[in-house]
Parts: C-alpha cells; structure tokens; sequence
C-alpha cells in the first residue's frame, strides 16, 4: 500500500486562461502502517525511537469528526494530515513532548517531519493499493 498526494500546480500564464494548472501526483510513502486495533490507535507513534522516510502511520475512521492528535511520548518532530473524504483539511507539524493539535478526518496520517511539505488544503491524499 502506498500513499499518493494530488495537486494542481499552476504552470504560469496562459494567453487564453490567465494560468495554466496541471495535476500532480507523488506519492508521499510506500511503507504504510494501518493503526486498526483500539491498542495501535491509542499508541500510535509513542516510544518509537525513529520515523523512517517513506513511512506513514494511518488511521482509518468510519465517519467524520473531530481528532485529535498529541505528542507525549513521541521523540521526534512529524507532520499530520487531516483529511476528509480524500481532501486535506489541514496540515500541521508538531514537535516533540509539547505539540497537540486537532481537526475534523475520516482519515489522519502521520509522516516523517517534512514529508507533507508541499501538501495543501484542499489537496487529496489517497491510499492506493488497498
């Protein structure tokens, strides 16, 4: 399973458009861990000792509402993504100890810090390869 970021990046003027957008695909991890169990949710990325690029930790929701996200116990820097039916909500990083934040997903991923530099609200991040 991997997981692919979509964007529109506009490329400049165009003589008829006024800009020119084309969609963007990366594909921001292919090391990606389900956070199923009530255990591994409640867990997730506390007392691990590194985040390896090209790595995700994901948890799945049945419907939308509010989650939140800390760090205690987490003893690295990570970028969180909320996203909603596919489309990015928000993007936040969040330090080490201190950091919490939180926002309405049906879908919450977490990455190695930096990762989700170039992810926007309004972007879409699917997971492919279910």
């Amino acid at each position: 399973m991997q997981l692919v970021h979509h964007s529109m990046v506009e490329r400049g003027d165009d003589s008829e458009t006024g800009t020119d957008a084309v969609s963007h695909e990366d594909v921001l991890a292919t090391d990606v861990d389900l956070a199923q169990s009530i255990l591994s949710q409640t867990r997730g990325l506390m007392f691990r000792r590194s985040f390896p690029d090209n790595s995700a930790l994901v948890f799945l929701f049945d419907t939308a509402k509010i989650r939140d996200v800390h760090m205690l116990f987490v003893f690295f820097p990570i970028d969180a993504v909320w996203v909603v039916d596919d489309v990015v909500q928000r993007v936040e990083r969040l330090r080490p100890w201190r950091s919490f934040a939180r926002e309405e997903c049906d879908l919450l991923i977490e990455l190695p810090a930096g990762t989700a530099d170039d992810v926007e609200a309004g972007d879409r991040l699917v997971l492919e390869g279910e």
